[in-house]
């Protein structure tokens, strides 16, 4: 009886230190959810990205229980330096083409959630009020560089003013993909950030959202604006680390809400939506 009556109290004793264990292990889970991070950092270059997080994403994850602080940065480098160092949670400034070249040459892992409505580059001029009026000869400023340039040679096909190689990379074209210039346009390269000054001085400049924005230009006032390839539209950007984390959907969900969407059309006229917003 008295060995009957140990192994009764030692199968008792293990399933309350079983229990217990369990017990232990819940409020474990439960205190790290309840600790979870919710004080974060979004960085995004000064203007209308930074507007955007401030007015549209924000104050849609303080709703969530977020504490959001802004980081406004001037150029396009510490951003994503930023991000990798964990000094900020992600950013929202750049295309996928940059980030993934920019991760590349730095030897770091960056992730986009998801892309947001952007400003398209547009045609600008003082001399012609349509595209119908735009004489031979005209001078264009355009882009210097690479990228930007191939966005502006694609509006111009877009336009009918040239036709470029069909067999052409849409995201490399140059002025050496030109076939047929239809207006003899003279192409005048120039740095992005200087085309706005550039408006009053050529025919015609191509001239970049976020810089056109910057000069106080209305993006309506273009005589046409971009259809731009979902790959130049800026996108939150995350560390690859944390691609998967709960901070990371409660981003992609703010910015896919109709809120979000209600707040681009009050406040970001002439932004392009990306596809899956236009689509949905």
């Amino acid at each position: 009886m008295r060995k009957l009556f140990l192994s009764f109290v030692v199968l008792i004793a293990i399933a309350v230190l079983a229990a217990c264990g369990g017990s232990s292990e819940e409020a474990s889970s439960s205190e790290e959810k309840a600790t979870e991070k919710k004080e974060v950092k979004i960085g995004a270059t000064s203007g209308p990205y930074s507007d955007m997080v401030s007015n549209a994403i924000k104050p849609l994850l303080e709703e969530k229980g977020y504490e959001v602080e802004v980081v406004e940065f001037s150029d396009y480098v510490q951003p994503n330096l930023a991000l990798s160092k964990g000094d900020i949670d992600a950013n929202l400034f750049q295309h996928k083409i940059y980030m993934e070249n920019f991760a590349k040459e730095n030897k770091i892992e960056l992730s986009d959630v998801i892309s947001v409505p952007t400003a398209p580059m547009g045609i600008y001029s003082k001399t012609f009020t349509s595209v119908d009026e735009i004489s031979d000869g005209a001078d264009i400023a355009i882009p210097n560089d690479p990228t930007n340039a191939a966005r502006a040679f694609l509006i111009l096909e877009d336009l009918g003013l040239i036709s470029l190689n069909a067999d052409a990379d849409p995201l490399t074209v140059s002025e050496k993909d030109v076939e047929k210039n239809v207006k003899n346009l003279v192409f005048q390269p120039i740095e992005a950030a200087q085309l706005p000054r550039a408006v009053d001085s050529v025919d015609l400049a191509a001239v970049p959202g976020n810089f056109a924005l910057a000069a106080k230009m209305d993006l309506l006032d273009a005589l046409q604006l971009e259809n731009m390839p979902d790959q130049y539209r800026n996108r939150v950007a995350v560390d690859t680390k944390n691609i998967d984390s709960q901070f990371a959907k409660d981003l992609k969900e703010v910015v896919e809400s109709e809120e979000f969407e209600t707040i681009i059309d009050e406040d970001f006229q002439g932004f392009g939506k990306p596809e899956w917003m236009v689509n949905r």
